[in-house]
């Protein structure tokens, strides 16, 4: 597995992907700069409203999209001149490229959130707030939205491995990713959708009267069931594929 682990790395070194990993937490930069925090009444914690105003964005819409373009990046050299078939005539299993490949995306989609919570602090310092820094909220949006791709990146990885154009698993990303912001007005439909379950774990209002409320067990037991379907799924898909 380490091995493995090493030469899916090795080659996502190759393809380039800094500038995409950053891109999410600096725009969300941009626009937790610009966000006009005056014209908001209540009394609400400025690190809470700038956290806010920078997922309308970064959870709804970047999060969602990113995990798609890591997946279909990360079965790119596999896709290309028969690297499966090489890949597999080594003596690895294929469960274990499978889990390698997912345990990869995991990290970097980790990576991507440590980096958003430093864009959190760098709007904080830009716009000179004062109020006191929520760190367990803030710290349970950025761990909680990372849990809620585990699905996510399950499936987005079992669509890379089936479609060979790197460009078909991310056209339907987007096309998926588009109704995000219907289905977390949705009580009833935005737990179970996986694009929209990032947003709903990193959404930090916690009050049942909220616009886009779930409750936490709602939303980490339907997590929990999707990462199961999904990545099971794929595994045995995987395990089936005839290279």
């Amino acid at each position: 597995m380490g091995a493995v682990l090493r030469s899916e790395w090795y080659k996502l070194r190759k393809s380039k992907m800094l500038p995409i990993i950053v891109a999410g937490p600096l725009i969300a930069v941009i626009i937790g700069a610009m966000f006009n925090y005056d014209s908001m009444e209540g009394g609400f914690n400025q690190w809470s409203l700038a956290v806010l105003s920078m997922n309308l964005t970064y959870a709804l819409l970047f999060l969602p999209l990113i995990t798609g373009v890591l997946a279909s990046s990360i079965c790119r050299y596999e896709h290309q001149a028969g690297g499966w078939k090489q890949l597999l005539a080594l003596p690895v299993r294929r469960g274990n490229v499978f889990i390698s490949k997912y345990v990869l995306l995991l990290l970097l989609v980790f990576l991507i959130q440590l980096l958003y919570l430093g864009a959190i602090y760098i709007v904080g310092i830009i716009n000179g707030f004062t109020d006191p820094f929520p760190l367990e909220i803030i710290w349970k949006s950025i761990l909680g939205g990372w849990l809620a791709t585990f699905p996510l990146v399950a499936l987005q990885l079992w669509m890379s491995i089936i479609f060979k154009s790197f460009a078909a698993p991310f056209a339907v990303n987007v096309i998926f990713t588009l109704p995000t912001i219907l289905a977390v007005n949705s009580e009833r439909f935005g737990p179970f959708y996986p694009w929209a379950q990032p947003f709903s774990m990193m959404y930090i209002g916690g009050n049942a009267e909220d616009v886009f409320f779930v409750p936490w067990d709602q939303v980490l037991t339907v997590v929990g069931g999707s990462f199961i379907l999904f990545f099971l799924g794929g595994y045995i898909y995987f395990q089936r594929k005839p290279i």
